[in-house]
């Protein structure tokens, strides 16, 4: 077996992920995409009262600090078919989109900019020429020479110092990067500057969901009692400051964020023809209005599947059909009661650990067994086919069933960066398209708070529903899904009650769609063939083009994977005295 490029761990993610790409030269020929790190909320969940799922699922990942919060209580209210109250339903909506604006802001300044931004080359700027750039893009107010110039100075301290801090590990210099002095500079600059916004845009959770990270939830409604005339639940004083959260997020969306995104990709358009791959994509929807999550048909995000980038069909999606979502596990390291090569629908989902006997290598190794199991995460895939998820589904799905305002972004988009619209099936398109529903949820929270006071001014205050919280009124066996349009994609948790308690408990996240393996067909995933697609290196010591792409899609390896004991290869026994 030929050497491979191995990158792991890819950083600047959540989690650990290894990718070995197969060269031709300085052309990725093969890619093969390896979870390392191993979870098992699933199993630790078993036995438990579905109630309290959330609070478990919940620590799946510490990043999607929400997500698999709302996932899991929508599960049981799914098998329940219990229906929120309307001051509820719009709670939950203004606490992720402060996740989605949240996330990708700091997805693009954090863990993704610096594929594209060489730190040092700041230092040669001009401030005053950065100041008329920052200008000529944006109304931000602080732009001006002198605040580029105290920007500058600070870099140069980490420089001179032998030590970056947090720009370490970087590839300064690579001949990939494109961009001139004054733009990294700027880049920069904001990179710091998004670091302080972040603080208070997680506020928001805290006010309705107690804290952040990893805020409360309740099956059946929010757990924030609604009191105008009282000092700990919401009142005016906490809708007043909810209202300046949203406003600050608008403003740094408007004027920072689109207009950087935009700025920094007319440098890299070359991007806008790598890296896609499969040409499949997949959304279950989300962010509710009239009817909630039970009328699908409401939801901002639309359902369904886009194959071939065919945009003017839209496939459904039956998150309970047992033949349209499965996983396999040919390529990854599980084993299923009926054979390897055979998918199971979440409902009848298994964890079995097997890394020994499904090509597991033994450490230290240079490179993983492709031709058997060689990752942690299983491959999801629907009726088949592998899917992409994530941003560039979403903006899709809404382009293609007519959303307005995300028509007039995207042409607006294409139109600055003097680009077809098949430029979005890219790595460029989907950086690009994260920072478009950016701007579609920021703008969509204020009307889901605009219609929270105003229900509020009715006189309803319930953010609860009562109904079925008693087992005593529940079917002996029931089963839900919950989902949502997490940051990073299609995220579902599947549940079954026996009894009154937990029988069975999968969650299919959107890492898992994008970067699982190999199926039993030999079909790639989706980081595996993105990096397939158009990916020549300038330096395979130095390969920033496998982390543009992979950052792309935002990974958060954590929440793909499972839990085990290497000592015992057995999974973890967790005991709560």
């Amino acid at each position: 077996m030929s050497e491979r490029l191995v990158v792991d761990p890819i950083t600047r993610i959540e989690g650990h992920l290894r990718i070995e790409a197969q060269m031709e030269g300085d052309q990725i020929a093969q890619a093969y995409s390896s979870g390392t790190s191993v979870r098992g909320i699933e199993t630790i969940l078993k036995g438990r009262d579905p109630r309290d799922a959330w609070a478990f699922a919940q620590r799946i990942c510490g990043v999607c600090t929400l997500v698999h919060g709302i996932a899991s209580v929508r599960s049981v209210e799914d098998a329940l078919q219990v229906e929120l109250p309307l001051n509820a339903q719009l709670i939950r909506n203004l606490m992720i989109g402060a996740q989605y604006v949240h996330d990708h802001v700091m997805h693009f300044y954090h863990l993704h900019a610096l594929d594209w931004v060489d730190i040092v080359s700041a230092l040669s700027a001009d401030p005053a020429a950065t100041s008329e750039l920052a200008q000529s893009i944006s109304s931000w107010p602080k732009s001006s020479p002198g605040y580029f110039s105290d920007t500058q100075k600070r870099i140069e301290t980490f420089v001179e110092s032998g030590q970056l801090g947090i720009f370490a590990n970087g590839y300064w210099g690579h001949p990939a990067y494109k961009l001139p002095p004054e733009a990294n500079l700027m880049a920069v600059s904001h990179y710091l500057e998004a670091l302080a916004w972040q603080r208070d845009a997680a506020r928001l959770h805290a006010i309705f969901g107690g804290k952040n990270p990893h805020p409360n939830f309740l099956v059946g409604g929010a757990p924030c009692p609604i009191d105008l005339n009282s000092d700990s639940a919401i009142n005016a004083s906490k809708l007043a400051q909810v209202q300046d959260i949203i406003q600050s997020m608008l403003t740094f969306v408007d004027q920072v964020y689109v207009p950087d995104t935009l700025a920094i990709a007319g440098f890299y358009k070359d991007w806008s023809t790598r890296g896609e791959g499969l040409g499949n994509f997949l959304c279950y929807g989300d962010l509710p209005g009239e009817g909630g999550i039970m009328n699908p048909d409401s939801f901002l995000f639309p359902r369904g599947v886009i194959l071939d980038r065919d945009l003017s069909k839209i496939h459904p999606v039956d998150l309970h059909e047992d033949s349209e979502i499965r996983e396999f596990v040919a390529h990854s390291w599980y084993d299923y009661s009926s054979g390897n090569d055979q998918g199971l629908h979440p409902y009848a989902g298994e964890t079995n650990l097997e890394y020994d006997g499904r090509g597991g290598v033994k450490p230290p190794y240079s490179q993983l067994d492709v031709a058997d199991g060689y990752s942690w995460m299983k491959a999801p895939r629907w009726n088949g086919k592998p899917v992409e998820v994530g941003p560039l589904a979403r903006v899709l799905m809404l382009y293609a069933t007519g959303h307005e305002q995300t028509q007039d972004l995207v042409q607006m988009t294409l139109d600055k960066l003097d680009l077809p619209i098949e430029g979005l099936f890219s790595t460029l398109g989907r950086t690009a398209a994260r920072t478009l529903e950016t701007k579609i949820v920021v703008d969509s929270m204020q009307g889901w708070y605009d219609a929270l006071v105003a229900n509020i001014a009715t006189g309803d205050t319930k953010t609860f529903n009562e109904a079925l919280w008693d087992p005593s009124s529940w079917p002996r066996e029931a089963k839900g899904a919950g989902f949502m349009e997490a940051p990073r994609g299609a995220l579902g948790h599947w549940i079954v009650i026996k009894n009154g308690r937990i029988g069975n408990y999968q969650a299919v996240v959107p890492s898992t769609w994008n970067a699982g393996p190999r199926d039993a067909q030999s079909q790639a995933g989706a980081y595996e063939a993105a990096l397939q697609d158009n990916h020549q290196l300038a330096d395979v010591k130095q390969p920033v083009e496998i982390l543009r792409t992979i950052h792309s899609f935002d990974p958060c390896i954590a929440c793909a994977v499972h839990l085990t004991d290497p000592d015992s290869g057995e999974d973890l026994e967790i005991k709560i005295t």
